[in-house]
């Protein structure tokens, strides 16, 4: 009897792992913000930059979210991957967890707890990930080339999966703005339509409900059930109005 469970627990962990490679192996490449939420400072401990480094160590094509990207990821984000460390620290043992979320900011991958007991934080945390980084080496990840057909197709089912009466509330009530989706980054947000295409990235200010955008010297700012998008190009000023779903 007790063969048989082990057996079962050896072949649903083997299940699973080959169910996540194949998942992960669809996506091109992998994104780090250049913060975790649960650290105070960019890289802090230089923990972004260890991050970085095990992802390409153990075969992923990855960037820092401030790195220059890839002409095809600049075009559609879902062609990567976002690893995300969270800490699940207790009060003598350090923890972290490597998540892998996709472009509607979806956990695909969850990785086993690393720990360490170390007393220094830097150590600490560079031990606790690496340890947790050793459930992604054992995926053997390994780039299929697929996303043209899958990951573009998914975006678009994805978006075309949307509940029709949620879009038609919206259009109704906010005279047919356009809807953009935030996806979130280190220190804020992209924006994309439904194609999907990247349409701004907008950075989170002190003030609620107020971001100024990327590359634009403009702000966006939340009127009523709406956002509206004010920036500059020459002299010339455009104000534009969405929906944002975030």
């Amino acid at each position: 009897m007790k063969e048989k469970i082990l057996f079962l627990i050896v072949f649903c962990i083997m299940t699973l792992s080959i169910v996540g490679q194949s998942k992960i192996n669809n996506y091109k490449y992998v994104i780090v913000p250049n913060k975790f939420e649960f650290l105070k400072k960019k890289d802090q401990y230089q923990t972004s930059s260890l991050t970085k480094f095990l992802f390409e160590k153990y075969g992923f094509n990855a960037y820092l979210d401030s790195d220059k990207l890839p002409e095809d990821l600049n075009k559609n984000r879902c062609l990567a991957l976002t690893g995300v460390v969270k800490d699940a620290s207790s009060m003598f043992t350090t923890k972290s967890l490597v998540e892998l979320r996709d472009c509607y900011n979806k956990v695909v991958f969850t990785s086993t707890t690393g720990k360490s007991k170390v007393k220094e934080y830097k150590k600490a945390y560079h031990e606790s990930i690496r340890n947790a980084f050793l459930s992604l080496k054992s995926l053997g990840y390994k780039y299929s080339g697929s996303e043209n057909k899958e990951l573009v197709n998914d975006s678009e089912k994805s978006f075309s999966n949307i509940p029709k009466n949620i879009v038609e509330k919206n259009s109704t009530n906010n005279n047919s703005f356009p809807l953009l989706y935030a996806q979130p980054l280190s220190k804020g947000y992209q924006l994309i339509d439904e194609q999907p295409k990247k349409v701004f990235v907008i950075l989170k200010t002190d003030k609620n409900n107020v971001f100024i955008l990327r590359n634009k010297t403009g702000i966006v700012y939340k009127v009523n059930d709406y956002w509206k998008i004010e920036y500059y190009e020459g002299d010339q000023k455009i104000i534009k109005q969405f929906n944002i779903k975030f």
